[in-house]
């Protein structure tokens, strides 16, 4: 399946100021959009796409551009991938932040309210946690924590209690046996915004979202900080959805 068209593609490669001979980091490549909007601006410059999808590896593979090095793994860890490639500061960093158009319309990833589905949600497929395990495996109070803190979801308690009494007799383990349990917590009229918190939830707890956006930007400031004169930028677009 091809990667749709990045969004708001114009506007990014306007933010980042790009010079000809910079170097730049997409840490979030994906299907490659915005890498090859930025390769098309420089001359003796460079970007470094950063991505943990092994889709985003096939879609790599496609760029043939001695100005591009892809680099497969979580932007969690940007400096010491730029520091093994002998790079200590840059002109310009991307993370366009949030699950693609792709992932949703990939069923087996289990990102998707659309489809019935396993519960996976993992971003790197070779990790060992997945939807199905937070689901079946984490404490009724670990699980209340999580649906609060990154659903912002009102009736955490009772949705985590009622995940925690229907696994003993069925594991959760499809898109329909989560949404059999939870749609009676359901708000009137909210439905798929509901639906969508309890996803985005689980697929933050999956990857461990926040932590590694906590530390990717910590180390950016450094990163950027190229001295005086062309400034350096970072942009950061959140996409939303189920």
């Amino acid at each position: 399946m091809e990667y749709h068209v990045p969004v708001l593609l114009e506007s990014v490669i306007d933010g980042l100021n790009l010079k000809k001979d910079g170097i730049y980091v997409d840490a979030t490549f994906g299907g490659g959009g915005h890498t090859k909007a930025i390769l098309e601006n420089l001359a003796e410059g460079k970007v470094f796409g950063i991505d943990q999808d092994e889709d985003a590896v096939r879609e790599a593979e496609k760029i043939h551009n001695k100005s591009f090095e892809f680099i497969p793994g979580n932007f969690r860890f940007i400096k010491r991938y730029l520091s093994l490639a002998g790079i200590k500061t840059i002109d310009g960093i991307l993370a366009d932040l949030g699950v693609s158009s792709h992932q949703f319309d990939v069923p087996e990833r289990g990102f998707s309210i659309r489809t019935d589905s396993e519960l996976d949600m993992r971003m790197d497929r070779s990790s060992g946690v997945t939807a199905r395990t937070v689901l079946n495996q984490y404490k009724e109070a670990d699980l209340t924590k999580m649906f609060r803190q990154y659903g912002e979801i009102g009736n955490a308690g009772k949705l985590a209690s009622a995940i925690v009494s229907a696994r003993i007799n069925k594991p959760v383990q499809t898109t329909s046996d989560l949404l059999k349990i939870i749609r009676k917590f359901t708000p009137a009229k909210h439905e798929n915004k509901f639906f969508a918190r309890v996803f985005q939830a689980l697929r933050i707890e999956v990857n461990d979202e926040l932590n590694a956006l906590k530390e990717f930007l910590q180390q950016c400031p450094e990163l950027l900080s190229r001295g005086e004169g062309w400034p350096s930028s970072l942009i950061i677009h959140l996409k939303t959805g189920w």
